[in-house]
């Protein structure tokens, strides 16, 4: 059941670099527009853009929110003690004896979100099945909580032995520390097997909670707006629900980017796409074969997070992206940023080079040209960064430019091998769906190098993971431990009955993760009560190559999505040329494959009604640049998309 609304609907997406506003009127129309992001005051920026958008007039905001991620990956959170059963106090710091880098001698040792000093053991025991053998006494956790008050700590993770089983001992311990501050317990943030993984999930929520709890705050008090938030696993959530699992936000930004994606490539006939987002300060790419890739093994910043996500790997190379020569004399590209602040050498404030900066100097971003022209931006000292980089690998700027779009294309070209090749997928059966401020302007070079012959740059390229937004449904994820339990349709009636009570109307769908008895990891796969292994076979076999139906299989856990329709936008282009708009380009010199070359340069308005035109040219729109190479034709379909195919007889 969909729900009925006819206010205004408003998705925000806050980048590194720029946050972005898309309008959804009443009347169906849609709007956009960018302001500079503010690390030091994210709100304020949020709350600007709700007043240019809607000033007194009520909306609905689905908002997303990089509070939690930048917190983890500035290492920003509160400080957090983790209270778990006794002995197992160093868990979160031996983590899994996997390697990560296999052939390095001098790996870093990865350093955990929290000292060993604020880690408490309690004496509690619940056994495997559930079977509580010691419940926590009252006396010791009241001098756990002396301790935890004389440690001044301001959030904490309960984490106890099999508390996926049974929560009672980790229930029992809420309610004598209740008082202390921000409080979540691992059987409401990860009720799942794996020590490691629920303890570092429960960790980091406790982690950054109070900071997205206080950033909701400070939102909701100052704005009149119904704000809810994006999650990882490409829905939203309510923002009473983002304070208590403020963990499932961590990638909801660019979860807004992989549901914009596959709409624009159902739209245009792709519902295979790999999608291509890239922004200021990183890139992130998924695979959608018809539907978003999801995972529950994520890894931020080392850490594992056992929460549904979309399955997204990003990178740091963005249009920020600082180039540097390292000690043994070789071009690198990121993972550091120029950010918001001081911004590429063309934004006036820094002077290091950056992938931008390239693009300036190349002639394919000229000095009015980003957003709508409302940024100009310094070409001379764009020049003179990519110059000082020229000088250390004594090679001409043009050289040293060219050779800064490489490297940066070579690390977005491995990300998107590793969800595609590295997940069993031939990139060549997908289109390459680009967006971002930068994605147009790296997407044909980058499709060229995979094989890909098709790519679309969607008509509101620049904010797509916000439109995005606007296009994801209600969405909540239950689960629950069930290995060596029985009664597992029980279970999936317990969590469906939870699901009725807080989502009412929602559409309920049931999945399981199942393995092989005796495998160390499971598959997450749709449940059928009548035939449980039918979809566990066939999807072992996409996987890994082959399945084995004699082979007996256990359920690990099991899991209850439910999903609230709400009203969408339509992406049925409703621009349309202006009267007395031009359509002949106006020329520029450009360098692309390799030579300068006189290109016609387009507004996207431009190409409305016209027919196909050959590269090179480049097409401009408001908070997106499209490079077409030589080789290239280009045209628009009814949505708005630029649909771009590499010519077969060039």
């Amino acid at each position: 059941m969909a729900q009925r609304t006819h206010r205004m609907r408003i998705g925000i997406d806050a980048g590194g670099t720029f946050t972005d506003f898309i309008v959804y009127h009443d009347s169906g129309a849609l709007e956009t527009f960018k302001l500079p992001s503010n690390p030091r005051s994210p709100a304020s920026v949020i709350l600007a853009g709700l007043e240019q958008a809607a000033a007194s007039r009520e909306a609905e905001v689905i908002h997303g929110s990089t509070v939690a991620t930048n917190a983890l990956l500035e290492r920003k959170g509160v400080r957090t003690a983790l209270v778990t059963t006794a002995g197992f106090e160093d868990v979160i710091h031996i983590g899994r004896q996997n390697r990560a880098e296999l052939y390095n001698l001098t790996p870093q040792l990865r350093v955990p979100i929290i000292p060993r000093s604020q880690c408490f053991g309690v004496r509690e025991r619940t056994w495997f099945d559930g079977a509580v053998a010691r419940m926590p006494s009252r006396a010791e956790l009241a001098r756990l909580k002396k301790r935890l008050r004389a440690a001044r700590v301001q959030s904490i993770a309960i984490c106890f032995l099999h508390a996926y089983q049974n929560s009672d001992n980790e229930r029992v311990a809420a309610e004598a520390l209740e008082g202390l501050g921000y409080l979540c317990a691992s059987h409401d943030v990860c009720p799942e097997f794996r020590e490691y993984e629920r303890t570092s999930t429960t960790l980091i929520n406790a982690y950054v909670g109070p900071l997205m709890d206080k950033y909701l705050a400070e939102l909701e008090s100052a704005s009149r707006q119904s704000i809810s938030i994006m999650q990882s696993n490409g829905g939203f959530m309510s923002t009473l629900e983002a304070r208590r699992h403020a963990i499932r936000t961590l990638l909801s930004g660019p979860a807004g980017g992989v549901v914009g994606a596959l709409e624009t490539g159902r739209l245009s006939g792709f519902p295979r796409i790999l999608g291509f987002d890239m922004g200021g300060t990183s890139t992130d790419v998924s695979l959608c074969d018809g539907a978003p890739r999801e995972t529950m093994e994520a890894v931020i910043d080392g850490f594992p997070v056992r929460v549904p996500m979309l399955d997204i790997h990003t990178v740091g190379a963005g249009g920020g992206s600082i180039a540097r020569v390292d000690e043994g004399g070789l071009l690198r590209v990121g993972p550091e940023s120029a950010g918001a602040v001081p911004g590429p050498a063309c934004y006036g404030a820094g002077d290091l080079p950056t992938v931008t900066d390239a693009h300036v100097v190349l002639g394919r971003i000229a000095a009015d040209q980003l957003i709508g022209g409302q940024m100009h931006l310094n070409v001379d000292r764009a020049a003179a960064a990519i110059d000082s980089l020229a000088r250390q690998l004594d090679i001409s700027r043009v050289a040293a430019a060219e050779g800064v779009l490489r490297v940066a294309n070579a690390n977005m070209e491995r990300a998107i091998r590793l969800v595609s090749v590295e997940r069993g997928y031939d990139p060549r059966d997908f289109a390459l769906v680009a967006f971002g401020g930068c994605g147009g302007l790296h997407a044909c070079e980058i499709a060229r190098e995979l094989g890909i012959r098709t790519v679309l740059v969607p008509e509101y390229a620049g904010a797509l993971s916000a439109l995005g937004m606007l296009m994801a449904d209600r969405v909540r994820d239950y689960a629950a431990g069930v290995l060596n339990r029985p009664g597992i349709e029980r279970e999936f009636d317990r969590l469906e009955r939870k699901a009725r009570k807080e989502l009412p109307g929602a559409t309920l769908a049931r999945f399981a993760d199942i393995r092989y008895t005796g495998q160390s990891y499971e598959l997450t796969v749709p449940w059928s009560a009548a035939h449980p292994a039918r979809a566990f076979h066939r999807e072992h076999r996409r996987v890994y190559g082959y399945s084995d139906p004699t082979r007996a299989i256990e359920v690990v856990i099991v899991r209850v999505r439910a999903k609230l329709a709400v009203k969408k936008p339509k992406l049925v282009s409703s621009r349309a040329r202006r009267p007395g708009f031009s359509v002949k380009p106006s020329i520029r010199r450009i360098h692309s494959a390799g030579a300068w070359r006189a290109t016609p340069v387009y507004r996207r308005e431009a190409l409305y009604g016209a027919a196909a035109l050959r590269g090179p040219a480049l097409v401009i729109d408001y908070g997106s640049t499209t490079l077409i190479p030589p080789g290239y034709r280009v045209s628009l379909d009814k949505s708005g998309t630029l649909k771009i195919f590499e010519i077969a007889d060039r």
